[in-house]
Parts: C-alpha cells; sequence; structure tokens
C-alpha cells in the first residue's frame, strides 16, 4: 500500500486526499492528513468569516473525507525546521504532498505603515476567527476599536468586504456566530460608524465576488455610499458589456448604490477608487489618523498612473488587505519572486528538476489565487502526477506505520479523537456562555481539549 504525507488540512490538502484514496484505478493509498495545528480545515476554520455559515458548512463535506476509512488527520505536527524536516517526513512515506498556503500578508510599504492603530487584515481575521497564533488579547492591548470612529480597509477583494462587513455588524448579529467571546466583546463595545474600502484601481477590476459585495448591502441600519465621480473615471464603467460576468455584476450593483442612496442610517461603507495609499499619518497621541491618499487615473494599460493630487481620509484604525505570500519551508526550494515551490504540474523541482517523492498543491503551488473550489483540480493535477509516478514510488521502502514512528521521534499527534474532544469542548463552553458553539483560542484551551480523550 503507498503511504502518502498530506501537509496541510485545509481545501486543499483534503481535496489531494480524497482523489487519493477515491481515484478509480489508482494503487491503494493510505493517507495521513498532518497538520500543524491541533484542529482540520484550515482557512475554512480560520479563514471564513463567522457569519457566512453557509461557506463555513464546507467543514462537512471535508470531514468525510478525513474519516475515509484509509485517511487520518494528524494534527499538532510542524513540518520544518526545529520540528520535523522535510527530508525526515520523506523517510517516512513514499510521497509528500504539502499544501501548507500563503501563510503571510503583503505589506503596503509606505510611511506610517507600523503606526499602532493599523494592522493587517490577515491578523484581524485570524483574531476574531480564534487562531491560536493571534494573541487573544493582542487588539485590547492595541486598544483596537477604542476611541475609533472611522476606519479604512486598504483594498477591495473579498477578505476586504469581509473585514468592513465584520466591523459594521452590531452585536446583536454576531452573538449567534462562532466567534471567540473576548473578541465579541471587544466589537460589541465599537463606536465605528464609517469604514471606507480603498483601491487604486476602478471599480471594474475590484477582486471581491458579487455575491459578497451584495452582502454590504444587506446590513442592517447601513448605508453603502459609492461617489458616481469616481465609478466614471473606470471607462467600462459607461458600458460594461465588454466585462467578464463578474465584473459586469460588480458594477451594476455599484451603479445602483451610486444611483439610490440611503442616507440616514447610522453607519456607512464608503467603496472609494482610484486612491493609492501613499502614507499613514499619525496624530496628537502617536497613533494613526489618518491615510494619505493619491488619485490615480486608468493609464489605458489596465493599470494607474498617480495624478499628483492627494487627499486625507480620517482614520483610527487601518486593516491592509492587499494579497498573501507564500513563506519558504525550510528543507524545500522555494522561488522568493512569485511565492511558490517550483514545480511541474505539482512535482516539486530541484534545480529543475523533479524531486521523487515531493510535490505541491494550493496556495504554495500556484500562488494566492481562486477560490475554494478552485483547489480541487489544482489538487486532482497534482496527485494525477503522483499516481503517474507511483511504481517508481512504491520501490522505497518505509515504516509500515508512519505514525508509530512519529510517536517515537518524541512527537505528540493529535489524532481524530482529539479534535472531536475539540470540538465537544467548543459546544460545552458556548453552554457555558449562553451561546451556540464558541471557538477556543489559545494553544493551551486547545491542548487541553484535545488531551481530554486520552486521558478519558
Amino acid at each position: 500500500m503507498l503511504q502518502v504525507a498530506v501537509v496541510g488540512s485545509g481545501p486543499s490538502g483534503v481535496y489531494a486526499a480524497q482523489t487519493l484514496v477515491q481515484r478509480d484505478g489508482a494503487p491503494e493509498v493510505r493517507v495521513d492528513v498532518l497538520d500543524r495545528l491541533p484542529c482540520p480545515y484550515g482557512l475554512v476554520r480560520y479563514g471564513v468569516a463567522p457569519d457566512h455559515e453557509k461557506i463555513k458548512s464546507l467543514q462537512n463535506n471535508l470531514r468525510t473525507v478525513l474519516e475515509h476509512e484509509r485517511v487520518r488527520f494528524v494534527g499538532g505536527v510542524e513540518v520544518g525546521p526545529g520540528a520535523l524536516p522535510p527530508d525526515r517526513l520523506l523517510d517516512l512515506y513514499h510521497a509528500v504532498v504539502y499544501c501548507v498556503g500563503a501563510a503571510a500578508d503583503r505589506r503596503l510599504g509606505v510611511p506610517g505603515e507600523d503606526l499602532p492603530g493599523s494592522h493587517s487584515a490577515t491578523e484581524f481575521v485570524s483574531w476574531y476567527s480564534a487562531h491560536p497564533d493571534v494573541l487573544t488579547d493582542g487588539f485590547q492591548q492595541d486598544g483596537f476599536v477604542r476611541g475609533v470612529e472611522s476606519a479604512v480597509v486598504i483594498g477591495v477583494g473579498n477578505v476586504a468586504v469581509d473585514v468592513a462587513r465584520i466591523l459594521a455588524r452590531g452585536a446583536a448579529e454576531l452573538l449567534p456566530t462562532d466567534m471567540p467571546d473576548a473578541a465579541l466583546g471587544v466589537l460589541a463595545d465599537s463606536r465605528v460608524r464609517e469604514v471606507h474600502m480603498v483601491g487604486r484601481r476602478g471599480p471594474s477590476q475590484a477582486r471581491f465576488t458579487t455575491k459578497e459585495l451584495r452582502e454590504l448591502g444587506s446590513l442592517p441600519d447601513t448605508e453603502i455610499v459609492v461617489d458616481p465621480a469616481e465609478l466614471a473615471l473606470d471607462p467600462a464603467y459607461a458600458d460594461p458589456s465588454g466585462l467578464p460576468a463578474a465584473a459586469r455584476r460588480n458594477v451594476e450593483v455599484m451603479r445602483g448604490w451610486a444611483l439610490n442612496p440611503t442616507p440616514g442610517r447610522a453607519r456607512r461603507i464608503r467603496l472609494r477608487f482610484f486612491l493609492r495609499p501613499v502614507a499613514l499619518r499619525a496624530g496628537a497621541d502617536g497613533r494613526v489618523a489618518s491615510v494619505r491618499c493619491e488619485r490615480t487615473l486608468p493609464d489605458g494599460k489596465g493599470g494607474v498612473t498617480g495624478t499628483g493630487r492627494f487627499e486625507d481620509v480620517d482614520a483610527q484604525l487601518v486593516l491592509r488587505s492587499v494579497g498573501y505570500r507564500g513563506v519558504p519551508l525550510d528543507g524545500l526550494p522555494f522561488d522568493p519572486a512569485l511565492g511558490t515551490v517550483p514545480h511541474a504540474a505539482g512535482r516539486v523541482l530541484r534545480d529543475g528538476v523533479p524531486s521523487p517523492g515531493e510535490y505541491v498543491a494550493g496556495w504554495i503551488k500556484r500562488g494566492p489565487t481562486g477560490v475554494i473550489g478552485t483547489n480541487r483540480p489544482c489538487a486532482k493535477e497534482t496527485v494525477l502526477s503522483l499516481l503517474a509516478d507511483a511504481p517508481e514510488l512504491a520501490r522505497r521502502t518505509v515504516p509500515d506505520d508512519p505514525l508509530a514512528a512519529l510517536r517515537a521521534a518524541g512527537l505528540r499527534p493529535v489524532e481524530w479523537a482529539g479534535w472531536l474532544a475539540i470540538e465537544r469542548a467548543e459546544a460545552e463552553l458556548g453552554r457555558s456562555l449562553g451561546r451556540g458553539v464558541v471557538k477556543i483560542p489559545d494553544w493551551a484551551g486547545l491542548r487541553a481539549a484535545a488531551a481530554r480523550e486520552a486521558s478519558g
């Protein structure tokens, strides 16, 4: 039986495991899905906004794969320096598929970016999603929403829409979610009344999906403000018929908001276009107070050019959402320009030559593009390469049970039963707070919950 390790339990990793064990005509494969965290599902658990219950329900589909008789979840195992190096992992399995995502956020590279009150959207999302790497009280210590009336979200993609929506929601709307209690308490005290979403290009080039965009218009007591003059700067705005379908729908949604304002509501989300942030400016207290932006115009080549005219947007909170980048994994080759591992149809390339038994899928393979479903064909391509190589891979001698070898090396993996214990603990926590399921936000709490299964 072919023994395969998949590193990463997000959608790309689980789709890779699914294809490996369900592919018709393929040799029998046993898959261990390894994750640094004791919890599965990757960005579905720690990246999808808590008020997006329908998307979060994808966990049920991923769960079915992880409960397959030839698939094991192995949490709490870190691959990399000071942990389990890739070459040692390859000693234990016939093949390893790395699905480690793109963990770093892109920076703006402008003065003032590190002022108090300026954060990455990635950090904010991880905080309200209870990722254990983010200190639960980190935003409280920074003041976060204390004294904040106006916030700027830099970026016009789905993550930017998510964080703008969470900032604009009231406590009653967030209470039914699995948001950790500390985060819920902070946001319940929010006095944010205006959120600016700022993009350096035009509405036809925004990266959000229409469904996400329309959700903004359904927020209670929230006005969506779009400046018709800014929309008109986009050459495709007057006649969007030549745009891809998604962009055309986005333009029509924004056209509707521009033509039919709904003033007098308690909160406003302003969609701003053709503004390029060039500096974050501090107030008298040393915290961020405004974002200086340069007005841009289309350059006729799909980009923009600066005009030398500037505008200051008041903001006591700034969240940048300008994309993600892959980070190097010690022991694997890495292309710093692309932020990906060099590959050919998923086969890892070392000095241009396929490395036997090493594969990649997901964002670390193709870069941070696409939606959750994009990971399925991406993983399939990689697995087909692996299965084509299977006769040669199977010649290598590996342990009958790699998990036993991991334990012998001193690692303490969290298996599926440990994850189920975490689920039960989060349900109990929610009941104690008079809520539904509430996530445990810290490493100690997760480890203690998983250990209950072992001690029981």
